[in-house]
């Protein structure tokens, strides 16, 4: 029995960055003797450990075969006399497939090490394109590393788009890559690279077909709205944003692909489209309620706050009550940060001042000084009819907080 430590924590100590998680490959042993050993059964799909002390995952070495389409149409052996090559070689990428045994030799039969040091993301073997997450998983790894994807690899990845092999991509792994994707040091080229395999315009076709949308005039027309898309959200990424407003800011403005440029200026057609493309979307990839609630806010009200300093208090205070700010304050700043992401995703606009948030937060600072508790227990002294006393306390606390947010705007001005 050897055990040899495998995987993405070898890949990133030659990196020299932080490792988080230790995965081991256990070689000549069995499922029997791993219990006897105190390790603890994981594993549903193959022999998977925990260490009894650490916690740290151990599985034994296993070959696949594929039987089915998806990632899930594998037929897994493990037997003690699987090699730790036989283990290594069923890995995507030569650079996730580096082990380093116990006296700390590192052991490299698919040469990870030097497309580590080339910046190189290639595939170990044909056998790659059996598992379609694996164009997803290589095009995250560029937007982790900022690595190019070896030639023949992309080949490959288009070679899986074209065959049909992402079709049977099931909707909540590629969740689970989008979002990891989006949270890398440069999530757009994540995009570019399921563009250029040709992977985008079946997963995500809704951003996909942003490219080669013109912005409108008023913007930078010189950019079209997906290179715009991929400023904002690498903008998000810069500024640490988290995973929500790194989505909302990815889907603000999908609803221009499929909105004649007319309808721009008045921002009906492409945010209404938006708002329903949105919610087809997070249905589709399984999207969790949280990002999903936060996007259809940004895709539908962002143009708005843009114009923060030309609303009137009312429609201020129509905004605050719609993306139900006084409940939610916190939610709210995600929302102003996400629109922030849009304004800036263009160029030279990295740096530049968005008071719009200030002028927005302190509007909603100052409807909270109204006393909504208070107005309701007056009106319901002078009100008896049970009808009627809603709308009133209703209309009584939306004025108290317009007359609050024209008060803040005279002395902002």
């Amino acid at each position: 029995m050897k055990t040899y430590l495998v995987g993405g924590s070898v890949r990133d100590e030659l990196l020299g960055l932080p490792v988080k998680d230790h995965d081991y490959v256990v070689v000549g042993s069995t499922p029997e003797e791993m219990e006897q050993l105190g390790y603890r059964p994981v594993g549903k799909d193959f022999p998977v450990f925990l260490h009894r002390e650490t916690n740290e995952q151990y599985a034994l070495a296993r070959t696949e075969r594929k039987i089915s389409r998806g990632y899930k149409g594998f037929e897994v052996f493990t037997t003690p006399e699987v090699t730790l090559q036989e283990d290594l070689v069923r890995r995507d990428l030569t650079i996730n497939a580096i082990a380093k045994d116990e006296d700390g030799n590192i052991i490299d039969p698919f040469n990870g090490v030097a497309d580590l040091e080339a910046g190189i993301l290639r595939h170990i073997s044909p056998a790659f394109c059996e598992d379609p997450v694996r164009i997803l998983r290589t095009a995250r790894f560029a937007a982790r590393f900022s690595f190019r994807i070896a030639p023949e690899t992309l080949t490959l990845m288009n070679d899986m788009v074209h065959n049909g092999e992402v079709e049977a991509l099931v909707p909540e792994r590629v969740w689970q890559e989008i979002s990891r994707g989006l949270m890398e040091n440069n999530p757009s080229r994540m995009f570019y690279m399921l563009r250029e395999c040709g992977a985008l315009s079946r997963i995500l076709p809704e951003i996909d077909v942003l490219f080669g949308v013109p912005q409108p005039a008023h913007a930078h027309p010189e950019i079209d709205t997906g290179l715009h898309t991929m400023l904002a959200i690498d903008y998000a990424a810069t500024n640490n944003c988290s995973l929500a407003i790194r989505f909302a800011t990815l889907v603000h403005d999908i609803g221009k692909g499929i909105t004649p440029p007319a309808e721009w200026p008045h921002h009906i057609g492409h945010e209404h489209r938006s708002i329903q493309l949105v919610m087809d979307l997070c249905e589709r990839i399984r999207v969790p309620k949280n990002e999903r609630n936060l996007a259809i806010l940004v895709a539908q009200l962002h143009s708005k706050v843009h114009r923060a300093d030309e609303l009137k208090p009312s429609t201020i205070e129509d905004l605050l009550h719609a993306v139900d700010a006084y409940r939610k304050p916190d939610r709210f700043i995600e929302f102003l940060q996400a629109c922030a992401c849009d304004f800036h995703g263009r160029p030279g606009y990295a740096d530049r001042q968005y008071p719009q948030i200030d002028r927005l937060q302190k509007a909603l600072a100052a409807t909270q000084s109204v006393n909504a508790g208070k107005i309701a227990a007056e009106l319901r002294e002078k009100i008896t009819d049970s009808t009627l006393l809603p709308i009133a306390i209703n209309t009584k606390v939306r004025e108290a907080r317009i007359h609050e947010i024209r008060h803040v705007q005279k002395q902002t001005d």
